[in-house]
């Protein structure tokens, strides 16, 4: 048994994770969004698992520190982040402090506090050539995580599909009301994933990471966005909105050096 925290504990992919390693751990949920992070203590807490939570912001040092002290983790995830593109460009100071400064509060408390791994959660914006602010605050911070050495790991998601705020659930609420489904350009493409397939990630990251990897899912080609609505919700009607400030028509997953150095183990790459 092994004693987790997870950060941003409360989140779409955070609460999935929790849910799987608090069967078998001792789990700290760690996130500023109190029902979110209160309900599901309350589910696991009734079901007779070893769950705490706290409720608090990564940018706050001190707190982060003290939660080590008290709970002393061996194992760290770090899924706690502002994602969204387009506020990113509006509030980069936000995504600084949080997705930067915030990592940095946590990778400070593993060294002080002497935990055997920590995963930090990136994301393939981080590849987009700094197009926009938040691809640009988790490369910063992916990269100061992959300098830490031992034990310190790096995992990339694609778009996670049913994720808060994600596509498919724009279009689940704009189906619901009767609206046309809104598409950026009808030429996006994204790297698509599922929640689980994204836990799994994080797991096998966990699993064979030795420390200053960084670990992918092998998505396939690139999905385009109209042919996704189109198996979802056949011809119903759409409006084009227009690409947003910091997005783009197509990501990537690796940079061209890290595509021929990464190696393959199952169905992941590892850079």
């Amino acid at each position: 048994m092994s004693r987790y925290i997870i950060f941003g504990g409360g989140g779409s992919i955070g609460s999935e994770l929790v849910r799987q390693l608090a069967v078998d751990n001792s789990v700290m949920i760690f996130d500023n969004n109190e029902s979110a992070t209160f309900i599901l203590a309350e589910e696991l807490s009734q079901a007779g698992l070893d769950v705490e939570y706290t409720i608090g912001d990564i940018r706050d040092r001190d707190l982060v520190h003290y939660i080590f002290e008290s709970f002393a983790p061996s194992i760290v995830i770090n899924a706690a982040a502002l994602k969204h593109v387009t506020p990113s460009q509006l509030y980069p100071r936000e995504y600084v402090t949080t997705n930067i400064l915030g990592h940095l509060n946590v990778i400070e408390a593993c060294k002080k506090f002497g935990v055997d791994k920590c995963v930090y959660i990136s994301t393939d914006k981080a590849v987009a050539n700094f197009k926009n602010v938040m691809g640009a605050t988790k490369m910063c911070s992916e990269t100061i995580q992959r300098s830490m050495g031992k034990g310190f790991i790096s995992v990339r998601f694609g778009n996670v599909m049913e994720s808060r705020g994600s596509l498919l659930e724009i279009w689940k609420q704009q189906f619901k009301e009767g609206k046309p489904l809104t598409i950026t350009d009808l030429k996006m493409k994204r790297y698509m994933m599922s929640i689980p397939q994204a836990c799994k990630l994080v797991i096998k990251a966990l699993q064979l990471g030795e420390g200053g990897e960084v670990f992918c899912l092998d998505m396939g080609e690139q999905k385009e966005i109209i042919k996704l609505k189109e198996e979802l919700y056949g011809d119903y009607p759409i409006r084009i909105i227009g690409i947003r400030k910091g997005e783009s028509l197509e990501e990537r997953l690796m940079t061209d050096e890290e595509l021929l150095k990464a190696n393959r183990i199952e169905e992941f790459f590892v850079i």
